[in-house]
């Protein structure tokens, strides 16, 4: 998310005469957007009958502090934020890219203005990148509940939403993919209910001996897992479908000693953990289809998972419930130079951080300092080829694109992997 770990409160924005979006078919670009690049689909070729897949997540921070400002700031090319996100997309072209903190606009208009005005232009003599294909749907950031979720006597404003936001959509996300994306299968997660998940971490109310009763019995009959939302976005990449499972779970911080929202970061990253791990026959999507991912499909994990394994202010395992889970490929980490320079030069608590900062995607303020937050898992049966983390040094030109706070585009890093895809195999 942003506030503290962006350097900057969030402007608050009166919810008044707005109310919850209606979950609608998400806008998905046809094929035959653009023009010149569609024949480019995958970032390389591998052995015979083996292709080179890149994908890649990238905070882009790219959500603004009023309903409406980021259509405004897209609508025309003169953008220096946006652009400086676009030529890190372009310096780095991913196949299939997870954009996160992208404010939801139904009908996917901001989707497209970020296209067609900035993705499709080059920029400082990058490449422009074409993709003819994206995905986003509804999130539950700045949704009003109509219930004291934070338990301050009042009801109102972002902590109160579903999702921590000021208005609907905030922080929202949106997938941009080269390949075909199976609409048809698609599956969202917006509405499944924290207290739905076996074992859930439900915050306790450290004023009263009951466990677990931060929430009221009428409030966990609405309170959501999602932050924003987890989505199964099946990827066809030839004959192959990859299933790129993502989400933005909420940051373990902004809270009190009930920790509510660093029990929700956990059980987030949950999710995905028991979803490729046959272990979410509990799990019910936005349709009511049960279950999690059929055993055997390929899928890669993306998105900022708010969660460094080591250091900052999560529950303890949360990041490793995908790191040290047996169906996911971690052989291979995303790593940067840049990142070991930028520790080194904020200093203060980076110093005593017990994770390698050349793992490091994200540039915070202290608390936490800089740590891993963003990350690209493939399932285990996938090779992963090469890995990187977008984080020049300062001596290197491209170096402008990520810079030292105020940043010219986010205070995360884009984080990518190339993957090797068998071309003959469908799930």
């Amino acid at each position: 998310m942003t506030s503290r770990l962006t350097r900057a409160a969030v402007a608050t924005l009166a919810l008044a005469g707005l109310t919850a979006p209606a979950l609608v078919p998400p806008a998905v670009a046809g094929g035959d957007h653009g023009g010149g690049h569609h024949g480019h689909h995958g970032h390389g070729h591998g052995g015979h009958g083996r292709q080179e897949v890149r994908f890649s997540t990238f905070n882009a921070s790219l959500n603004r502090a009023t309903a409406g400002a980021l259509v405004s700031d897209l609508s025309t090319p003169g953008n220096a934020q946006a652009a400086a996100v676009a030529e890190t997309i372009q310096r780095t072209d991913p196949d299939v890219l997870l954009v996160n903190e992208f404010d939801y606009v139904a009908d996917g208009e901001a989707a497209e203005l970020f296209r067609e005005n900035y993705l499709e232009v080059g920029h400082n003599g990058a490449a422009p990148v074409d993709y003819p294909y994206y995905y986003v749907a509804p999130v539950n950031t700045g949704v009003p509940s109509g219930l004291d979720l934070d338990n301050n006597g009042t009801v109102g404003g972002g902590n109160d939403a579903f999702g921590f936001g000021d208005f609907p959509g905030q922080y929202g996300m949106v997938v941009y993919s080269k390949f075909p994306i199976d609409t048809a299968r698609v599956r969202t997660f917006q509405d499944f209910l924290w207290k739905d998940m076996p074992g859930a971490k439900l915050p306790d109310d450290p004023a009263t001996p009951a466990p677990a009763d931060w929430y009221s019995p009428a409030e966990l009959d609405v309170v959501r897992l999602s932050s924003k939302s987890h989505w199964d976005v099946p990827i066809r990449i030839g004959r192959r479908t990859v299933h790129f499972l993502v989400s933005h779970p909420t940051p373990p911080v902004f809270d009190g000693p009930e920790d509510r929202n660093g029990l929700r970061n956990h059980d987030e990253i949950r999710l995905w953990a028991d979803y490729v791990r046959d272990r979410a026959d509990y799990l019910y999507d936005d349709q009511g289809e049960r279950g999690g991912l059929r055993r055997g499909s390929s899928f890669v994990i993306a998105g900022d998972q708010n969660s460094d394994p080591l250091d900052g202010d999560s529950v303890a395992g949360s990041a490793q419930q995908l790191l040290d889970n047996p169906a996911i490929n971690t052989r291979v980490t995303p790593s940067s130079d840049g990142a070991v320079e930028a520790s080194a030069r904020d200093g203060g608590v980076n110093l005593t951080h017990l994770g390698d900062p050349a793992l490091d995607t994200a540039d915070f303020a202290e608390p936490p300092g800089n740590i891993r937050a963003d990350y690209v898992l493939p399932d285990r049966a996938t090779r992963i080829t090469d890995a990187g983390v977008f984080w020049p040094t300062s001596t290197d030109p491209l170096f402008r694109l990520v810079g030292t706070y105020p940043f010219p585009a986010s205070d995360h890093r884009l984080v990518w992997i190339d993957v090797e895809l068998a071309r003959a195999h469908r799930h």
